[in-house]
């Protein structure tokens, strides 16, 4: 595997023949689009035949998906997925199971195909579709609910072939910090009866104390010894309505992991991936301005259109640019092969379960590749 950085007045004929390979491959691996402008900075993915993986060993990788993907961008990437976590089931107050709004068997058949295990994600969504905090203390605080909604997420997987359930809860309130884990640790009990995993989404937490409603209420001692494996939600820094920032800075996300390992196993814990960008219009203003996501070779894309050179922050191990469209300033942070490699290092370096990646609906071939070449798959 070859990571190459494009240099002034590159184009992908000249770098395809100064290394032995065609311009179709780079095409190819890099989703480039006609007619294949490059972006002075940018990373390309260049494919070279490999006996073994960089790190040689294997790993679980785990991707979250909408039932609506595109049939074609899932096909692409179920190959590089030991699971697929499907997003989302919700619940109501009264522990009642709501499902998607779209089918979502279609899904766990592509996945079964590629040997792929299905995922249900059990998220506090309600029956408008939205996401509700309030029903996490409703829910926890009855009894008779929580062993309704356990018993359900039984009846649903068994039903329709989910392996496992992925609990992806938020913003959970600091006086549910005890109820939460000693309901994670029932739905344990019940899902480990009946021969199913489950999963935790803990927010990024670098210390146990740490103050804020999205790390007061979360336990990672307790929550890593009920369940199969974490997945830490490392990414987010940067953020629709943030200042302009890395979305996921390595520095931070090393912090993360090393508190981490303190407390739970590092063969549990599943580091979490972002596979997304954002353009920010500058000057940032707090409480109005608001991010623009997009996928990743789109960012590249975008970059190559308008001129923009794209740099590189060695501390955050990020990609950057600025670009003005229209008189108005944008900047755009975002994840490449580089940025990648660097968290798939982390992730051999610490010995951890795998990676997750938050969310596979955009296809980045090039990620999966640095993947493929990093590490073996584990599939079913």
């Amino acid at each position: 595997m070859a990571i190459y950085v494009v240099q002034a007045r590159d184009n992908v004929d000249e770098i395809a023949s100064g290394f032995g390979i065609t311009a179709a491959e780079i095409i190819y691996a890099n989703q480039l689009i006609y007619p294949y402008r490059l972006a002075v900075g940018q990373a390309l993915w260049l494919p070279f035949a490999q006996d073994e993986t960089i790190f040689g060993r294997g790993i679980f990788s785990n991707g979250y998906a909408y039932p609506f993907i595109d049939t074609e961008v899932l096909a692409d990437s179920l190959p590089y997925l030991s699971s697929l976590s499907i997003f989302s089931y919700g619940f109501t107050a009264g522990g009642y199971l709501l499902g998607p709004n779209l089918a979502d068997e279609p899904l766990i058949a592509a996945a079964y195909e590629q040997g792929t295990r299905p995922i249900l994600t059990l998220t506090p969504f309600d029956e408008d579709g939205n996401f509700n905090n309030n029903l996490i203390t409703q829910m926890l605080a009855d009894a008779a609910a929580r062993e309704r909604l356990n018993r359900q997420l039984v009846q649903v997987m068994q039903q329709k072939g989910y392996l496992g359930v992925d609990v992806d809860f938020e913003y959970i309130a600091a006086a549910d910090r005890d109820k939460f884990t000693a309901w994670v640790g029932e739905l344990a009990e019940v899902m480990h009866a009946n021969g199913f995993t489950i999963s935790v989404a803990l927010a990024p937490k670098t210390y146990a104390e740490q103050p804020g409603l999205l790390y007061e209420g979360q336990d990672y001692a307790a929550l890593g010894a009920l369940v199969d494996y974490v997945l830490l939600m490392t990414y987010e820094w940067g953020y629709t309505y943030s200042a302009p920032q890395p979305i996921a800075p390595l520095d931070w996300v090393r912090r993360v992991v090393e508190y981490a390992v303190t407390e739970i196993p590092p063969e549990k814990i599943d580091l979490g991936i972002a596979n997304y960008a954002y353009d920010w219009t500058l000057p940032y203003v707090r409480g109005e301005s608001k991010a623009e996501s997009m996928g990743l070779v789109q960012a590249m894309q975008r970059a190559a259109d308008v001129g923009a050179q794209i740099f590189f922050d060695d501390q955050a191990y990020s990609p950057y640019y600025n670009y003005v469209l229209g008189g108005v300033q944008h900047e755009v942070w975002f994840e490449d092969a580089r940025s990648l490699s660097g968290k798939l290092a982390l992730i051999d370096e610490f010995g951890l379960h795998g990676g997750g990646w938050w969310q596979i609906m955009r296809l980045f071939r090039a990620g999966w590749l640095t993947l493929a070449a990093s590490f073996y798959i584990n599939k079913l």
